[in-house]
């Protein structure tokens, strides 16, 4: 995977602002699968939701890390479909973090 780069929470194509609390970063891959989507269908019930929003949703209560480290698990409506929307198990993110954690990088230590 290439470095991370900036990653508007609501695109510049929806309104969205320059200002920081409307960026964060993304890895590349992720972030173009998720163009100007805000929004996403749960795949287990198919309601339509609004995407994570890192800076005022927390990570622990969406989502959990698989087992061996690999893939991201969503726990709820807005887990499940900000999973799907930006393929955030993508082939390529599964294996850069399966090397990871051979490495002894990740997964990363969850603070509540």
């Amino acid at each position: 995977m290439a470095k991370l780069e900036v990653e508007h929470i609501i695109p510049r194509s929806l309104g969205g602002s320059d200002e920081e609390f409307n960026l964060w970063l993304s890895c590349g891959l992720c972030n173009r699968y998720k163009g100007s989507q805000t929004r996403a269908i749960d795949p287990a019930n198919n309601a339509t939701v609004e995407l994570f929003n890192p800076r005022i949703q927390v990570w622990i209560e969406h989502f959990r890390w698989s087992s061996d480290g690999a893939y991201i698990i969503g726990l709820t409506s807005v887990g499940r479909a900000t999973v799907e929307a930006p393929r955030l198990n993508n082939e390529l993110a599964v294996e850069v973090r399966r090397n990871w954690v051979l490495a002894g990088w990740h997964p990363p230590e969850i603070v509540e």
